[in-house]
């Protein structure tokens, strides 16, 4: 086998180099051995000390326990949502959640929701409204509370075990103002 010849710097290439050095820190130092000098118990005037190697352990931090993310929840498939659509697919239930506070349109959706798997239902529909039109709106109200608070609801981890996903509802339910709902069965 041959050998590579290595290639010196040049005159510019060495600068360079020297000015990226000069500006580079240092990584975190691991720890290193600590020499101590321990007396020797017969020592006499000529001998030297004994050296002992002591090692430094550095107490790693205690490790939060971290939960894996849960798994996000899926949307209804194409096929199911072109079904509903058309009206070949039945929906079980339906919630009305117009003009209501999140916290009693969260109870209500939470609550509607246990009935419905509690019945054996398999699809629902939930109608949080689309808010009020642009035109409505004054200072300091939002426009649309619950319709972008309900998709927020579902995927979360409270209504995990009721939903198996959700997806905005076709034109003839309600479009944007509605969801379609799929329930788990109950264990």
């Amino acid at each position: 086998m041959t050998e590579r010849r290595r290639r010196r710097l040049s005159a510019e290439e060495r600068q360079l180099w020297e000015t990226v050095a000069s500006s580079a820190e240092p990584l975190a130092l691991r720890p290193r051995p600590v020499t101590e000098a321990v007396p020797s118990v017969a020592a006499g005037p000529a001998e030297k000390p004994s050296r002992r190697i002591v090692t430094q352990t550095l107490r790693k931090p205690d490790k939060i326990p971290v939960k894996p993310a849960p798994v996000p929840v899926a949307g209804i498939d194409r096929r199911t949502r072109t079904q509903i659509a058309r009206g070949a697919r039945a929906i079980d239930a339906r919630l009305d959640l117009h003009g209501l506070t999140q916290s009693l349109a969260h109870q209500r959706l939470r609550r509607f929701l246990e009935d419905a798997q509690a019945q054996g239902a398999k699809l629902v529909l939930v109608i949080t409204g689309k808010g009020k039109s642009p035109d409505e709106v004054g200072i300091g109200d939002e426009r649309g509370v619950l319709r972008r608070a309900v998709p927020g609801w579902l995927s979360g981890i409270e209504f995990r075990h009721l939903v198996a996903g959700f997806d905005e509802a076709g034109h003839r339910h309600g479009g944007g103002g509605a969801l379609y709902v799929r329930i788990k069965r109950k264990r």
